[in-house]
């Protein structure tokens, strides 16, 4: 709970990764990817709930033994590839709701992202209140700059600078993020009148790169691996 406000925090987690199967189980420093992210949320300060929406045994055996609930089975329907997060998040509400379970936050952890810190994700939810924002996504600072170095090509077949701006340096461009797939936080009631990530009052929590891997495939998993054992050493 934070500042009397009520905080549940659902990790998505599909059997059917195409990237790296298996991923979300996978072992990751002596213990399952998904294992650091439960355990990072029962950290949190504020953290009230902690629930995996899955569809598959496995995963929900794994993370029942570290800790997390989970309460319900996802549908078979929402754990395809071209399910939006929104609509997985969407479910695992109206069922809390059904059971009448009152929240006011919702946070979502994605097991990717393993390097995060507890603090990163209480920073997160005390942004929400203190700035009074619609909702919280982290990001960290992009490598690339579309006024500088990135570039797409126009209508007429010729390259040229993704944005346009003038600038003489990366470092004199206007600083751009990527977002990394780790912390998102709404008020519940935002998210499922708006069910979107973009908001008139949304803002942005600033991790560096070094907590922001975000594992896709076998290189993303050897990185995150190497930089987790070498953080334990």
């Amino acid at each position: 709970m934070y500042r009397e406000h009520v905080v549940v925090c659902v990790i998505p987690a599909r059997g059917g990764s195409k990237g790296l199967p298996g991923k979300n189980i996978k072992m990751l420093c002596g213990k399952h990817l998904i294992a650091h992210t439960i355990e990072q949320a029962k950290q949190s300060n504020y953290i009230d709930r902690v629930i995996v929406s899955t569809e598959d045994d496995a995963i929900a055996q794994i993370s029942l033994e570290y800790g997390a609930e989970v309460p319900f089975i996802r549908p078979m329907e929402l754990a395809g590839d071209s399910v939006a997060t929104v609509d997985v998040l969407l479910h695992a509400i109206h069922w809390l709701e059904y059971k009448q379970y009152l929240f006011d936050i919702l946070v979502l952890l994605h097991t990717t992202t393993p390097l995060r810190s507890v603090e990163d994700i209480d920073n997160s939810i005390a942004l929400l209140v203190e700035e009074k924002a619609d909702n919280i996504f982290s990001v960290t600072e992009a490598h690339r700059n579309p006024y500088f170095n990135m570039v797409e090509i126009n209508k007429n077949g010729y390259a040229a600078l993704a944005k346009q701006g003038n600038f003489t340096t990366r470092q004199a461009a206007p600083v751009i993020y990527d977002m990394n797939s780790s912390i998102y936080v709404w008020w519940k009631e935002r998210l499922k009148e708006k069910k979107k990530i973009f908001l008139d009052k949304t803002k942005i929590y600033v991790m560096p790169k070094e907590r922001s891997i975000d594992i896709d495939d076998n290189m993303d998993f050897k990185i995150a691996e190497m930089m987790m054992a070498e953080r334990k050493k």
